[in-house]
């Protein structure tokens, strides 16, 4: 498991660095988006890792990779919105406390990880992508009734634990196509 922390401390520091130089570019303008339009961005690029992964071919330059790294980011941020609500007072967020929180929540996110990871002894490392592009696809539908449910659930996991259950997926999914790419 010494590797597996190494490999996501490896990924969220790509999908940080990227973070941080688009709140250098925007600030925090995507403050304005409640989580349920976060839900939709974190389909949108869901959608298109499936498209890509079925057509096996691409328009656009960008692949599969940045559209996980973008599942990180926006998980992420979609907990920043659960956690500090926007408040009449405006809608940015100061950057170091975005970065802060960003940190906190990857902490807190790697650390059910490991915990899971343990539980499930890495099974996930036996997987397709295209399985665990599925499986945040699910999550993202789950997501979606749970919105629609006013963020109430009777016996299931809340919004929370399916963010960041995606954002572990997308780690995961990093770390298997990384060790494609080195083949």
């Amino acid at each position: 498991m010494d590797n597996t922390d190494r490999e996501y401390d490896a990924v969220i520091a790509e999908a940080r660095k990227i973070f941080e130089l688009k709140t250098s570019d925007y600030g925090t303008a995507w403050r304005i988006l409640r989580p349920s339009s976060l839900t939709d961005q974190i389909f949108i690029k869901a959608s298109r890792i499936r498209s890509i992964q079925e057509k096996q071919t691409k328009q656009v330059e960008e692949g599969e990779d940045v559209e996980f790294i973008g599942i990180i980011n926006y998980c992420i941020m979609a907990m920043i919105q659960l956690n500090v609500p926007v408040t009449d007072s405006g809608y940015e967020m100061a950057a170091d406390l975005a970065k802060h929180k960003y940190n906190e929540l990857v902490a807190e996110t790697k650390n059910l990880m490991l915990r899971k990871n343990h539980d499930y002894g890495e099974a996930w490392r036996d997987m397709r992508v295209s399985s665990i592009t599925d499986l945040i696809l699910m999550k993202l539908l789950r997501i979606k009734q749970i919105e629609e449910n006013d963020g109430q659930t009777q016996i299931s996991e809340g919004l929370k634990a399916n963010y960041q259950d995606m954002l572990n997926y997308a780690v995961f999914a990093l770390i298997l196509n990384s060790k494609k790419q080195k083949l």
